[in-house]
C-alpha cells in the first residue's frame, strides 16, 4: 500500500467510523473505485484503533467516572447502584456478542463478507431500517434507563457491524432507538460499547499486518493516525448534530451509494470480488500460465540436450521446479535475484515490509525509502 492510499483511507476511516454509513464498507468501496486492492480486514481493524482513541479523548471524563466507580464498586456495595458502576457492567455484557461472533465468523469477515454486492445491499437495507426506526420509534428513554438485558440487545445490534456495509454506529443506534432511547444517549452508549470490541479486534489483527496483508506497517500507522485526528472532529460534530436533527440525511446517502455500487458492478465497472481475495485466483492463473510456458521451454531444452548428449539418461535431466515465486500480498512475480516483487504498472520493485514501491540499485543491492529518502537493505533478515 502506498503512502497516498494510506492517507486517503485514513481520512475515509476517520470521516465514516462514527457516522451511521459503515466505515469498513467505505474502505472497501473507495479502494474498488480507485482500482486499489482490498486493504484487508486487518487494516480496517487496526485503523479503527485511531478512531477509538478519539472516543477516549472526547469522552475522557465519562470513561474515567465509569472505570473508577466500577472498580470501587467491586469492593464497596453502596456504589453498585451508581449509573457509572452499572455502565461498566453494561459495556462488558454488551461486548460479549460481537466478541463471540467475531471469532466464529473470522474467515467469512476476511472473505465473503467483503463482496461489493453484499456491502451495497447492506447499505441500502440497513439504511432503510435506520430511517424507519428513527422516524417511528419512541425516544423516551435516557442512559439512566439502561439495564443488563437492554445492554445485551445493544450488543447484538452492534455485532451486525461485523458485516461491512451495516455500520457499527448505525446498527447500535438502530437497536437503541428500537428500545426507546433518545438519539444522543443511544449514540454515547454506542461509542462506549465499541471501545472493548474495537480495541480487542485491532490488537488481535496486529499480527496480520505486514504478513499476507496488502497494507504494511508504515501505511497502517499513517492511516491510523489520520483516522484518529479526523475521527475526533467528527465525534464533536455528530453529537451536536443529532441533538436537533434526524438520521435521514445519512439514510439517503446510504441508499444512493448502495445503488451506485450495484450499478457499477452490474455494468462491469467494478469487480465485486476484486482485491485481496481475487489476488489468490490471479496468483494461480499467473502460476499456471508460467508453468505452461516453462514446460514448453523445458521440452525444447530436453530435446536439444537429447541431440547433444544422446547417451544421457532422463533421470539426469535437471529437476528444479521453474515455477516463479509469487508475492502473496500483491500477486506479483518475485524477482529471484532481488528477492522483491516488481510492480507491473510502475516497473519498480515493491517492498512488502514498507507496503510501497521503492527505487532499487542492483549494483549496491540497496533500496531507497520513498518517504525518508534513506537507503537500506530490503532483504528480509533470516
Amino acid at each position: 500500500m502506498s503512502l497516498i492510499e494510506a492517507v486517503i483511507l485514513g481520512l475515509v476511516q476517520g470521516l465514516t467510523e462514527f457516522l451511521p454509513i459503515s466505515s469498513s464498507g467505505h474502505l472497501r468501496v473507495i479502494s474498488a473505485f480507485f482500482g486499489w486492492p482490498d486493504p484487508g480486514a486487518a487494516f480496517t481493524a487496526v485503523s479503527q484503533l485511531g478512531t477509538e482513541l478519539a472516543v477516549m479523548i472526547y469522552f475522557r471524563q465519562r470513561i474515567w467516572n465509569i472505570v473508577s466507580t466500577w472498580s470501587r464498586s467491586l469492593f464497596k456495595r453502596e456504589l453498585r447502584s451508581d449509573i457509572n458502576a452499572r455502565m461498566g457492567w453494561y459495556v462488558i455484557i454488551g461486548s460479549v456478542p460481537i466478541v463471540v461472533l467475531g471469532l466464529l465468523l473470522e474467515d467469512q469477515i476476511d472473505s465473503v463478507f467483503r463482496d461489493l454486492r453484499l456491502i451495497a445491499l447492506n447499505l441500502i437495507i440497513f439504511g432503510v431500517i435506520l430511517g424507519l426506526v428513527d422516524r417511528y420509534s419512541r425516544k423516551h428513554r435516557s442512559m439512566e434507563d439502561l439495564t443488563a438485558s437492554r445492554g445485551l440487545i445493544f450488543g447484538l445490534f452492534q455485532s451486525l457491524a461485523l458485516i461491512p456495509g451495516v455500520s457499527r454506529s448505525g446498527g447500535t443506534l438502530t437497536g437503541g432507538m428500537l428500545l426507546g432511547f433518545n438519539r444522543k444517549d443511544a449514540a454515547e452508549y454506542a461509542f462506549l460499547l465499541a471501545l472493548p470490541a474495537v480495541f480487542g479486534a485491532g490488537i488481535y489483527k496486529l499480527t496480520d499486518i505486514g504478513s499476507n496483508e496488502y497494507a504494511g506497517w508504515g501505511a497502517t500507522i499513517v492511516g491510523t493516525v489520520i483516522a484518529g485526528v479526523v475521527g475526533f472532529i467528527v465525534i464533536a460534530w455528530l453529537m451536536k448534530f443529532i441533538s436537533t436533527h434526524s438520521f435521514m440525511p445519512f439514510v439517503y446517502y446510504r441508499i444512493g451509494l448502495g445503488i451506485l455500487v450495484l450499478t457499477l458492478v452490474s455494468f462491469g465497472v467494478l469487480d465485486p470480488e476484486g482485491g485481496a481475495e481475487s489476488q489468490t485466483a490471479r496468483n494461480e492463473i499467473v502460476a499456471q500460465d508460467t508453468v505452461g510456458e516453462d514446460e514448453d521451454a523445458a521440452e525444447g531444452d530436453d530435446g536439444a540436450a537429447a541431440e547433444d548428449k544422446p547417451s544421457a539418461e532422463p533421470s539426469e535431466a535437471p529437476s528444479a521446479d521453474p515455477t516463479p515465486e509469487i508475492d502473496p500480498a500483491t500477486g506479483w512475480e518475485i524477482d529471484p535475484e532481488v528477492g522483491l516483487p516488481r510492480n507491473p504498472d510502475t516497473g519498480l520493485f515493491h517492498d512488502p515490509q514498507l507496503g510501497m514501491d521503492v527505487d532499487y540499485d542492483q549494483a549496491t543491492g540497496l533500496a531507497t525509502n520513498p518517504v525518508t529518502g534513506e537507503q537500506y537493505d530490503p532483504t528480509p533478515a533470516e
